[in-house]
């Protein structure tokens, strides 16, 4: 439960007047007298003061009337996101698991290896199960079906859906030139994985093979996408679903990759570049320019790739 007043305190908005307790976010539709709701135009905004809803994030342009539920703020969806981690850190069970044992709530069909090191209010779901001395920080979301190998070091706020496999082995052989053998490379280094980091339902990513695997904090990984072994991606990377990521490739900050976007092996993926859906980056090469759009496969400039989908519908 979380008053009206550390709602605006949190956002930034002018000081509230109201006193109104708030006990989760919903839609307009849904509204309760506990509600927070938020509203981005005018049509939007005059539903929301229709409802019940018990607080309304908005802009401070749409704001001509006065109703004491009103906080104005500069984007009402990133103060709304905001506010809704702050009541889930609020919530009644997971408040009275922080009172009674020190801030762990672990399902009990799952399965904690022995030196695991998991911080205040982080939660773990049914049939998880953490590899030997895995270190996960605090207030972390760990789901259902997780996965989580040895060698996995987790920050603090890091959520992980259900089904996800983090620092499995990675893909990784060496041939035997005379007889075509593969033989498995050794793949014993770690994984790091930064603050306020999520990762989608069924995604995998590999440790190091002798290395480190490490994402930036402020990443987030939809579902089904597959980073391999040694990869580095920066902070506040955003990756879409059936992505995969070839072993030792780097993604810099602020990257953005589309859905079933590709990368070979040691591709290098520059910062704030933009990957469209399906792109490929071949390996060993690099696509740099931050905000340039690349598309297509190999990978090129948004203008070029149109450019040659023109001549090619000629031909």
């Amino acid at each position: 439960m979380v008053t009206l007043a550390e709602i605006a305190e949190l956002v930034g908005a002018p000081a509230a007047t109201a006193t109104c307790e708030l006990v989760k976010v919903s839609s307009i539709e849904a509204a309760t007298p506990g509600s927070l709701v938020f509203a981005t135009d005018a049509a939007t905004l005059r539903a929301a003061l229709n409802s019940a809803a018990g607080a309304i994030l908005t802009r401070a342009e749409l704001v001509s009337a006065s109703d004491r539920r009103l906080l104005p703020v500069a984007d009402p969806r990133y103060a709304f996101a905001l506010s809704a981690r702050l009541l889930r850190l609020r919530d009644p069970v997971l408040v009275e698991a922080v009172h009674k044992n020190s801030a762990l709530k672990i399902h009990p069909t799952a399965v904690l290896g022995p030196g695991v090191e998991l911080g205040r209010g982080t939660s773990i779901g049914p049939h998880t199960v953490l590899g030997d001395g895995v270190v996960l920080g605090d207030e972390c979301m760990i789901l259902a079906n997780v996965t989580i190998y040895s060698g996995t070091v987790i920050g603090d706020r890091v959520t992980i859906q259900a089904g996800a496999v983090i620092g499995a082995t990675g893909f990784g052989y060496a041939r035997n030139s005379a007889t075509g053998e593969y033989l498995g490379f050794p793949q014993q280094g770690t994984l790091t994985i930064g603050n306020d980091v999520e990762i989608g339902a069924n995604t995998t990513i590999d440790r190091g093979a002798l290395g480190e695997t490490r994402i930036g904090a402020g990443t987030k990984i939809d579902n089904l996408v597959h980073i391999a072994h040694n990869c580095v991606l920066g902070r506040n990377v955003i990756i879409a679903a059936q992505t995969g990521i070839s072993g030792s490739s780097i993604i810099e900050d602020g990257a953005i990759l589309g859905g079933q976007v590709g990368l070979g092996e040691h591709a290098h993926v520059g910062p704030g570049v933009i990957l469209g859906g399906g792109a490929g980056v071949l390996s060993h090469k690099k696509v740099r320019g931050p905000g340039q759009v690349f598309w297509g496969r190999p990978a090129r400039p948004l203008k070029q790739y149109l450019r040659d989908l023109a001549r090619l519908s000629r031909l």
